[in-house]
């Protein structure tokens, strides 16, 4: 083969190896990483509403913070398998009561400070009229929906440590950014192109092959 028909090749043996790893790589990340579920209730109204859209990070337990948004699985408690999500109002060791003021003015309070809670629907932090008072065990966490007058959540299943859940019953973390789930999509993308620019020099490269294989025809003999 000529020393471009090689060079060719190697282009192409290169780009199609790394645009088969970036591809392959971005979907195998995106799958592991990241998942979407989409809204079945009305608990987390108005923040999420029924047939809303939504995306999560595969996270452990451990990583979720207060205010986080978290979809969880606990078939003993719900009697289904299907994640339920709510916000995540205590994690292990916090102090949560309900309520601070009274009404319209109702505030939980968590280790003694009230929370600011924009997100609940129509300002109604109570919702249910229950008081309590939970110190969330270590490796739990406490959670509420953003719609407290129409939420199943830790507020009604007290005997069961508080009405917390495990970290481990933690599925993921609903995140609002998609600039990691646009670098995946642009990985992918970078793949698919990287592979058929390889494919389009090999067939180049192929092309030249035939050609050098191909003999000269030597010219007609000249008659006298």
């Amino acid at each position: 083969m000529s020393g471009r028909g090689r060079g060719l090749g190697a282009a192409a043996l290169v780009l199609g190896v790394v645009g088969l790893v970036l591809g392959f790589g971005s979907f195998g990340y995106a799958r592991t990483a990241y998942g979407g579920s989409v809204v079945q209730g009305s608990s987390m109204s108005p923040t999420y509403v029924r047939g809303d859209r939504v995306f999560f990070e595969r996270v452990d337990g451990t990583q979720v913070r207060r205010g986080d948004v978290v979809l969880f699985s606990a078939p003993d408690r719900y009697g289904f398998t299907a994640d339920v999500m709510n916000r995540v109002i205590g994690v292990g060791g916090d102090h949560v009561v309900c309520c601070t003021g009274g009404g319209s003015g109702a505030q939980v309070s968590v280790n003694g400070k009230p929370l600011q809670e924009p997100y609940v629907k129509d300002g109604d932090a109570d919702g249910a009229d229950k008081a309590y008072d939970v110190t969330v065990p270590k490796g739990r966490l406490f959670l509420l929906g953003d719609y407290r007058a129409n939420a199943n959540d830790s507020r009604f299943f007290a005997a069961d440590h508080g009405g917390t859940v495990p970290v481990s019953a933690v599925q993921g973390r609903v995140t609002q950014s998609h600039s990691a789930l646009v670098l995946i999509v642009v990985g992918m993308l970078a793949g698919v192109v990287s592979v058929l620019v390889g494919l389009g020099l090999g067939i180049a490269a192929l092309a030249v092959r035939r050609r050098k294989a191909v003999p000269p025809v030597p010219p007609a003999p000249v008659r006298a």
